[in-house]
């Protein structure tokens, strides 16, 4: 059997915030899942890695045997209420610090909530679009949204401990309104009149859709979350002229968009963290290892590969230095994805410096002084952390 080596604190530098109502079997279920679409006929969510895990670890902690029916877990869950579950779970996950990304919607536990429940610190990234969203609301014309989300984007800087911002679209809408999949992240912000037409374009598309949703019709998208690539430009630029440090969302975007952003950035004071890279992991990996303010992480992978999580944080750990690589558990609205994310984690990379050290090619001191870094260390440096 592998050696294995331990996994203390760890620092969960990008997770959501966990859900205040009860779930159904089927609510449930379909929350395990990544994708959109539904589980194949006959089956559920829980026939993946991810349920697989959540059988795993997560019955002894609410009393019951590992791995038994779905249907006995939730009705136990049920028993003990959302708050004592959450409770339970979270503070089982050994997680000292929670980085909480506050941008999703629905009925979502904030900072100080889970700080409460898990037992931990807990610190708030602000979402660069939804940020851009909440400041259209309140600004009746270009000229002042402009001016009112300088002023949003400094305020935040001054309570966050990170700004976040996605690289990639993750919606059909989103990539229709502006004629394409999202370019490269420019490595310079754009010009004030390149800046005010993009302003001007997103506004005019939120009237549109208030006006089409008055009327009881569709207006042409993208009016949401902001979609258009000079106003995202020139909302990264704002962040890393603030110095905290700017967590990238790749979701399934190749890293080589950010490759002349992070050239760019460099020297600017502010580290640049790139989120949840698989399957473009390794590319990842060599990005941070390029430049002295860039890392990375893997995300949600450790819940989502469940057993072979172990071999994904391998391929990682073969490119990118011990000193930019950081933990996070992506994790959102069930505390089972926290507990899992945190334990798969912790497992993965157990085994895979024990294995090292069983090898003799690394001494058992290094490994435990690596997994501190990658488990804590590192965030803790990244992000000013006590």
């Amino acid at each position: 059997m592998t050696d294995t080596v331990p996994v203390a604190d760890l620092v969960d530098q990008n997770c959501h915030g966990v859900l205040r109502t009860e779930l159904g079997l089927g609510t449930f279920e379909a929350r395990l899942g990544a994708a959109r679409a539904p589980a194949a006929p006959g089956t559920t969510f829980f026939d993946t890695q991810t349920g697989f895990a959540v059988r795993r670890w997560c019955p002894p902690l609410l009393g019951l045997e590992a791995h038994c029916p779905p249907a006995h877990y939730l009705a136990r869950r049920r028993e003990l209420g959302v708050a004592e579950t959450s409770r339970r779970l979270l503070r089982a996950t050994g997680v000292s610090a929670h980085l909480i990304d506050t941008g999703l919607p629905g009925d979502l536990t904030g900072p100080a909530e889970m700080a409460s429940a898990a037992g931990s610190e807990a610190r708030e990234i602000v979402r660069l679009e939804i940020l851009a969203e909440q400041v259209a609301d309140t600004s009746g014309t270009v000229d002042a949204f402009l001016v009112n989300l300088g002023e949003a984007v400094h305020t935040a800087a001054s309570s966050a401990v990170a700004f976040t911002s996605a690289v990639a679209f993750t919606s059909a809408v989103a990539v229709a309104s502006v004629g394409g999949a999202a370019p490269r992240v420019a490595p310079e912000p754009p010009g004030p009149v390149r800046l005010r037409a993009a302003a001007g374009r997103w506004l005019a598309r939120r009237e549109e859709e208030r006006r089409a949703a008055r009327r009881g019709t569709r207006g042409r998208g993208g009016g949401g979350v902001c979609v258009e690539p000079e106003l995202l430009d020139h909302l990264r630029w704002s962040a890393v002229a603030c110095g905290l440090p700017l967590q990238l969302r790749l979701g399934a975007a190749d890293p080589a968009r950010l490759a002349d952003f992070a050239a760019a950035t460099e020297g600017h004071g502010c580290d640049l963290v790139l989120l949840h890279g698989y399957p473009h992991h390794r590319q990842a990996a060599a990005l941070a290892g390029r430049h002295p303010h860039v890392y990375a992480d893997l995300g949600t992978v450790p819940a989502r590969t469940g057993a072979r999580a172990a071999g994904v944080l391998a391929e990682i750990l073969e490119l990118a230095p011990f000193g930019k690589l950081l933990f996070s558990s992506g994790a959102r609205e069930l505390p089972e994805l926290h507990l899992v994310g945190a334990r798969q984690f912790r497992e993965a990379l157990g085994r895979v410096l024990g294995g090292w050290v069983e090898d003799g090619a690394w001494t058992r001191q290094d490994a435990a002084r690596v997994a501190t870094m990658i488990g804590s260390g590192n965030a803790r440096r990244v992000y000013g952390l006590g």
